[in-house]
């Protein structure tokens, strides 16, 4: 685990969830998607995504080797496809899908540029308006909302928000998991004393603090959208609760911060 960050300011915090929280879980797409991952299959290429920052950028990329993806933090080298934004807000807009126009290094490459940008717009599933119909697209959604959520909040926290810095700060070595089952989804925050950090699968050197048990894929889905409130998700059978239920409960009202914040 590492140290906190001082804080950032909400559009800077945004900046950091979406390209450390948001833009990773594009390697789960490609992995669970057969169509992006026959589209990516052969592929070796780097694909950027900055914005100007004062006199300095931030940013990170995908780099793909015949295929397989990896997420990257900070400025890549040389990549092949880049979009560059003037403003982080603009970086913002885009990665949330507003209105924002990049400046586009890789027009020359058609056929990779279409590649990325699909997988872009492939993050909807993400949006707690985008309601997957197909069982496999409500697996894929529950798994990347997951994935995605356990590290925002860990980046949420590191980015020095006050209220979740104080929450973090007064407690012992604790395990927050999530799991969907008979999916065999699951990613759990580990806060230790004001740091944390987030994994994937089900933590296994100790029990969890709290447990977030999901009942299937399509229970989760409701929850997710924000049809249900969380109580009343836990009254329905939707989700289960093992373990303190205040500390779910403040779990899932950073949650929602974090949503607004990138909606």
């Amino acid at each position: 685990m590492t140290d906190k960050t001082a804080p950032l300011s909400r559009e800077l915090m945004a900046s950091r969830i979406l390209l450390r929280a948001v833009l990773p879980v594009a390697r789960v797409v490609v992995e669970d998607d057969p169509k992006m991952n026959a589209a990516f299959k052969g592929v070796t290429a780097g694909f950027q995504i900055r914005a100007r920052n004062g006199s300095g950028m931030l940013g990170a990329g995908l780099r793909v080797n015949d295929g397989r993806m990896e997420w990257t933090d900070g400025i890549m080298a040389d990549p092949d496809i880049c979009f560059t934004f003037k403003t982080p807000a603009a970086m913002n807009a885009f990665l949330t899908g507003g209105i924002a126009l990049p400046r586009i290094k890789g027009l020359t490459r058609p056929a990779l540029l279409s590649k990325f940008i699909r997988l872009l717009l492939s993050l909807k599933l993400l949006m707690p308006d985008n309601r997957p119909s197909r069982p496999d697209r409500v697996r894929l959604k529950i798994k990347l909302v997951m994935y995605m959520i356990t590290t925002a909040l860990s980046q949420y926290n590191k980015a020095g928000d006050p209220d979740m810095a104080k929450w973090t700060g007064m407690q012992p070595d604790r395990i927050y998991q999530m799991s969907c089952e008979p999916e065999g989804i699951a990613a759990y925050l580990r806060v230790k004393a004001g740091k944390s950090k987030a994994g994937r699968g089900y933590y296994k050197r100790k029990l969890p603090f709290v447990h977030m048990k999901f009942n299937g894929a399509e229970n989760a889905l409701p929850v997710f959208l924000n049809e249900v409130e969380f109580v009343e998700a836990i009254s329905k059978g939707y989700v289960a609760v093992e373990g303190s239920p205040e500390y779910a409960a403040k779990l899932n009202d950073f949650m929602q911060r974090i949503q607004a914040l990138i909606t």
